[in-house]
This record gives structure tokens, C-alpha cells and sequence, in this order.
């Protein structure tokens, strides 16, 4: 069994056993009131970025095309929608990682991982400059990926985004109590494909309908079994050396 497929039945079998609905839904509630509240207030302003960006494309000759109003409606509401959804989910992922990730590593180490020293290789510091930059690029995948929804390639894009989003922003958290800086490194450059690949099998579960609720817990969960995993293996193998 690899560690990624370890990893994603842990995640599982913790969502069953850990009291942690509060946990899983304050997140999200946080998230979607936010992002309510901005569009409350600042909609006129994202309303003309998103026309500015859809006259760079097809798209927006294509609505003036409809000669329908209410279709054209539909359709910018749609629009609206799909910018909405990944930026509740992004706004989850980072509230998650930020705040959530800390009790989860705690309950995880403490029932899988109790021989795992703590080396205090990451800081809070580099977890929020790890968020920004994650966030950045998520975003900026969306915008400069927008046309392949004019020609229908466009339903690969969340699942690129959600991937990038997830390994970035969580593998730096998972590691960040027990790693120090070294193993940190030398963990994510030998594991890059896998993390990428457990950054994809999470991120389906973020499209799925009411599951998608215990998406930001489940990414969180299955990054830390998947972290700590390896950095047990690399002082297990390291301490071989020694002997």
C-alpha cells in the first residue's frame, strides 16, 4: 500500500472516529459569509472585472450573440457563480491550514505518531506566507485559464486548481511542528508527483455534492498522515545509517 492511498483511508477512517463537526463547519460558514459580505458591498466593481476579462475572450461576443436577456442573465450569474465556488473553497483551505491544522496534527501525532520528536522546522510566519503565495497562483490558474471555458476545455481547471491549492498549502502545515528544514526539503522534492497526485485524489471530493462539506478536514487529515508518514520512514531509515 502506498502512503498516498494510506494516507487518504486514514483521512477517512479520522473523519469517522474525531469529534470534530464544529471543526469541519465553522470553516466553511466563515468562508461563504465573508465572500457574501464582499460581494454585498464590492459587486459592481467584481461585475465590471469580470465583463473586463470576458471581452479578452470570446465569451463575452458570445453573450451579445444570444439576443436573449434573460439567457445572457442566466449566463453572467453563472459566471458569478463559478468565480464564487473556488473562492469559498480557497478562503476554506486557508482558514483551515492556518487554524485548524494545528489541533488536527496534535490529535494525529498523538494517536499515530507519539515517537515523533518535534524539530519546529516551519513558523507561522511561513505558514501564512505559503497561504498567499498558494492563493495567488490558485487565482491566477482560474484567470489565465478562463478561455478554455469558451471551447469546453475548461472542466479540467478546477481539478488543476484544486491540486496546486491543496499540495501547496498543506504539505508546508503537515510538516511544520515535527520537520526541521532539512527533512522539510528533502521530503517534498522526492515525493513531488506523489504529493501532487494525493493534491488531486483530495480535490474530488471537493466536487461532489454535501461531501465537499468535509473537503477542507479530509485534504487536512490525509496531508498530515501523508507528512508524518514519510518523515517517520526518513528517521527510521536515518537512524539505520547511524547504527
Amino acid at each position: 500500500m502506498t502512503l498516498v492511498t494510506k494516507a487518504i483511508i486514514s483521512a477517512f477512517r479520522d473523519l469517522m472516529r474525531f469529534r470534530i463537526a464544529w471543526i469541519i463547519v465553522w470553516p466553511i460558514i466563515a468562508s461563504i459569509l465573508f465572500w457574501l459580505l464582499v460581494g454585498y458591498f464590492f459587486y459592481d466593481v467584481f461585475s465590471q472585472w469580470i465583463y473586463v476579462l470576458l471581452n479578452e475572450t470570446k465569451i463575452s461576443e458570445w453573450l451579445k450573440n444570444l439576443e436573449s436577456n434573460w439567457l445572457e442573465s442566466f449566463m453572467m450569474i453563472l459566471i458569478d457563480i463559478l468565480v464564487f465556488i473556488p473562492l469559498v473553497v480557497m478562503t476554506t483551505l486557508i482558514i483551515t491550514a492556518i487554524f485548524v491544522m494545528p489541533t488536527l496534527i496534535k490529535i494525529v501525532a498523538k494517536h499515530y505518531y507519539p515517537e515523533l520528536e518535534r524539530e519546529y522546522g516551519g513558523t507561522i510566519s511561513g505558514s501564512i506566507v505559503n497561504a498567499v503565495v498558494a492563493s495567488v497562483v490558485f487565482i491566477l490558474i482560474w484567470l489565465v485559464t478562463l478561455p478554455l471555458w469558451a471551447v469546453g476545455a475548461g472542466i479540467v481547471v478546477p481539478f488543476v486548481a484544486a491540486s496546486f491549492m491543496n499540495q501547496q498549502l498543506f504539505r508546508y502545515d503537515a510538516l511544520s511542528e515535527h520537520a526541521n528544514k532539512q527533512e522539510f526539503s528533502k521530503i517534498c522534492a522526492e515525493n513531488r508527483y506523489s504529493l501532487w497526485g494525493l493534491g488531486l485524489c483530495t480535490s474530488l471530493i471537493q466536487f461532489i455534492p454535501f461531501l465537499n462539506l468535509l473537503a477542507p478536514i479530509f485534504t487536512a487529515l490525509a496531508f498530515i498522515h501523508f507528512g508524518l508518514g514519510h518523515l517517520k520512514i526518513l528517521r527510521a531509515e536515518r537512524n539505520k545509517a547511524l547504527c
